[in-house]
C-alpha cells in the first residue's frame, strides 16, 4: 500500500494554493480498479480537474465509521476548502462527504495564479469517466435477488488508510505541525482526550453521553421543516425526554458532538432520505423525519477515540429535537 502515494508526497500543508491535474494526469496515477493506494478518484470530483483551491487540512486522522470506529490515518492525502460529494454519480445519495484529495492528484501554485480552465475537459476526461464510472455502481446477488451496491470514498476508507494506536503521541503532534489546528485547540482537546481517554480503558467513562427515560415510543410532532427555514435546537434536558437509556430515538443516535448547538438557533440545510451506508455500500432509504443544519458538523474535539477527527460530518437530526423559529421576530 501507498507506493505510488509515497513517491507523489509533496507533503502540503494547511493554506497551500493547489490546482486539480489534468483528468490525464490523474488517470496515470491510477490502478486499473480506478484508485489510488485503494482510495477511489469519483466521479463528483471531475468538475474540479484544472481549477484551484486552498488546502484546509492533512489527513492525519479521521473517525473510522466501518469497523473499528477509532481513528485511521490515510498518507499523502489533503482536504480542499469544504469541496464536499454532491451524490450525483451515486444515486443522489445526500450524506455530503468531504472529498480526499490524493497529493498525486495535485500540483502546488503560486498565490493569485489563474486556473486552467482547458484542463477540465482534456483528452483524458471521456477515459478517466468512464474507469471510475465502471466501479461506482454494480448489481450483486443477494439471496438470489439482484440488488445495487455502491462503491465511494467513504465505503472504501478503510482499505485505504491505516490503524492508529491512541496512545501514540505522535498522531496528536502531527495535527500541531502539518498546521492542521492552531496551538490553542491543540492543548484544549490533548488535555481532554488525555483524560477521557484514560477513563474509557479503565471503563470509568460513560458510553451513553445523554441516556433518555423514553421507554415506548415518544409522541412526535412533524414539522415537514424545509432547507432554508430557522430552527431553535432544544436542550439536551428536553431532548432526553425523547431518548432511550441507550441515547437514541426511533434507532437515531444522539451524538456527543451533537451537545454544544443545544439551545443554538441555526438554518435547515436539507432534508435527508437517502445515504449510501458505508461498511455494506447499500443505499438506505430513510421512511422517516432527518435533517441537517448549516455549518453544523462533527468538530472532532469530543469524541473519545476520534479526537482531531477531519470529516467534518453532517450530523442528522430529528425534528422533535428541533423547534421552528422565525428569525427577527
Amino acid at each position: 500500500m501507498y507506493t505510488k502515494g509515497d513517491k507523489a508526497g509533496m507533503s502540503l500543508r494547511r493554506g497551500d494554493h493547489v490546482e486539480v491535474r489534468s483528468a490525464k494526469e490523474i488517470l496515470s496515477t491510477l490502478e486499473e480498479t480506478g484508485t489510488l493506494d485503494a482510495l477511489p478518484f469519483m466521479p463528483e470530483m471531475l468538475r474540479y480537474c484544472g481549477r484551484r483551491f486552498v488546502v484546509d487540512k492533512r489527513v492525519e486522522r479521521f473517525c473510522d465509521t466501518i469497523k473499528t470506529y477509532g481513528s485511521r490515518r490515510i498518507r499523502n492525502t489533503v482536504l480542499l476548502e469544504d469541496l464536499r460529494c454532491d451524490g450525483a454519480a451515486h444515486s443522489d445519495c445526500q450524506a455530503e462527504c468531504r472529498i480526499f484529495w490524493k497529493e498525486s492528484w495535485l500540483r502546488k501554485v503560486a498565490t493569485g495564479g489563474s486556473t486552467s480552465s482547458s484542463l477540465t475537459q482534456d483528452e483524458g476526461s471521456t477515459a478517466l469517466a468512464e474507469l471510475i464510472s465502471h466501479f461506482t455502481k454494480q448489481t450483486h446477488k443477494v439471496v438470489g435477488l439482484p440488488e445495487e451496491r455502491f462503491r465511494c470514498q467513504a465505503t472504501e476508507l478503510y482499505n485505504a488508510s491505516i490503524r492508529l494506536r491512541v496512545w501514540d503521541p505522535r498522531i496528536y503532534i502531527r495535527e500541531l505541525t502539518s498546521g492542521n489546528v492552531s496551538f490553542s485547540r491543540f492543548l484544549r482537546v490533548c488535555a481532554r482526550a488525555l483524560i477521557e481517554e484514560s477513563l474509557q480503558k479503565f471503563g470509568l467513562f460513560p458510553k451513553v453521553h445523554l441516556p433518555g427515560n423514553c421507554t415506548v415510543p415518544a409522541q412526535v410532532e412533524y414539522l415537514g421543516l424545509q432547507p432554508g427555514e430557522w430552527v431553535r435546537v432544544k436542550t439536551k434536558e428536553e431532548i432526553a425526554t425523547m431518548l432511550t437509556p441507550e441515547g437514541r430515538e426511533r434507532g437515531l443516535w444522539f451524538d456527543r458532538e451533537m451537545l454544544p448547538h443545544c439551545g443554538g438557533t441555526h438554518q435547515v440545510r436539507q432534508r435527508v432520505n437517502r445515504f449510501i451506508d458505508d461498511k455494506t455500500g447499500r443505499m438506505i432509504e430513510l421512511k422517516t423525519d432527518c435533517v441537517t443544519l448549516a455549518g453544523v458538523v462533527c468538530s472532532g474535539d469530543l469524541s473519545v477515540n476520534r479526537h482531531f477527527c477531519a470529516r467534518a460530518i453532517y450530523p442528522y437530526w430529528r425534528e422533535s429535537w428541533l423547534q421552528r423559529v422565525n428569525v427577527g421576530e
